[in-house]
């Protein structure tokens, strides 16, 4: 068993989210890496004690990799936003990854580099050797399983996309077939969220040729630039589009579609060979949230 510490904002997010992924036998709300020992909660919240509310994350390595708890430790936090994570705000609530073992040190950074990357500007995240931990006390642990209406800053939607995440990577190993992969993923994301319609245009030459999906009927082809599916093949980016009526050169597949988002699919050579369409009924129902862990799932198809 080994152990990484996470501040990731407000505990009792962070807590439920990571108690929730395979492979780790045990989360622990706490206070890490400041001034005193065994701060109350009331010490840490006056922004004087220096500790950040943090998770103790203790996991398999034969079940999960620590190079994949920081990849999900970034898909729930602002890596940009310093000393503030959704509503909360204050030191006790900055971001950082703290490892106890020397040799994780590599794992992270190679990580958070993909991060910096990605953001295109050096990240808020602390990564550094864990200096101290106190478990807080027993009413934050577990707390949104005791309270599942009470105050989270994640959205609820992750909570979601993490069970979904890992079983469409649990369902499609092994299996080679990238229609038959498609057309799983299509069907899980549809059963398990409750979208719209959700499939796959595949690329062929310079047109979009519609793959697995489910829901109603829908375009048979779509031309590069075209459509919200189209942009995303050629700008090569996720598009979410809060009201598809006010998409310039929307392609009104269904009338029932009121917002959509498209994610690109990468195929071996890096060029985009696949779009991930979903539509819902409802305006403005897609968001970053949406685009984060939609892209982490489009890439387990080509792994």
């Amino acid at each position: 068993m080994k152990k990484i510490y996470l501040a990731g904002g407000c505990f009792w997010g962070v807590q439920h989210f990571f108690s929730k992924v395979d492979g780790v036998k045990k989360a622990l709300c706490g206070y890490a890496n400041g001034r005193g020992v065994n701060p109350s909660y009331e010490q840490v919240y006056t922004d004087t004690t220096g500790f950040a509310e943090t998770v103790e994350v203790s996991y398999d390595p034969q079940r999960i990799e620590l190079e994949e708890i920081a990849n999900l430790f970034f898909s729930i936090i602002d890596p940009l936003s310093v000393n503030r994570q959704g509503h909360d705000q204050g030191t006790r609530y900055r971001t950082g990854l703290y490892y106890t073992d020397p040799a994780d040190r590599a794992v992270l950074s190679s990580v958070y580099l993909k991060e910096e990357q990605r953001a295109g500007q050096p990240l808020a995240v602390e990564l550094e050797e864990l200096r101290n931990f106190f478990p807080a006390e027993e009413r934050h642990q577990d707390y949104l399983e005791k309270h599942p209406q009470g105050y989270c800053h994640l959205p609820l939607k992750t909570f979601a996309y993490v069970r979904l995440y890992q079983d469409i990577k649990l369902i499609l190993d092994g299996e080679p077939d990238s229609i038959a992969r498609m057309a799983q993923t299509a069907a899980l994301i549809k059963e398990r969220l409750g979208f719209f319609w959700v499939g796959f245009y595949r690329v062929e030459a310079d047109t979009l040729v519609l793959g697995p999906f489910q829901g109603p009927q829908a375009c048979f082809r779509i031309r590069k630039g075209k459509g919200v599916c189209g942009t995303a093949w050629q700008e090569d980016r996720t598009v979410v589009v809060p009201d598809v009526e006010q998409f310039p050169g929307h392609i009104a597949c269904s009338s029932l579609s009121r917002s959509e988002i498209v994610v690109p699919v990468h195929g071996a050579d890096g060029q985009v060979s696949v779009v991930l369409d979903i539509d819902s009924t409802e305006l403005e129902t897609f968001d970053p949230t949406d685009a984060r862990w939609l892209e982490k799932i489009v890439h387990v198809l080509n792994t």
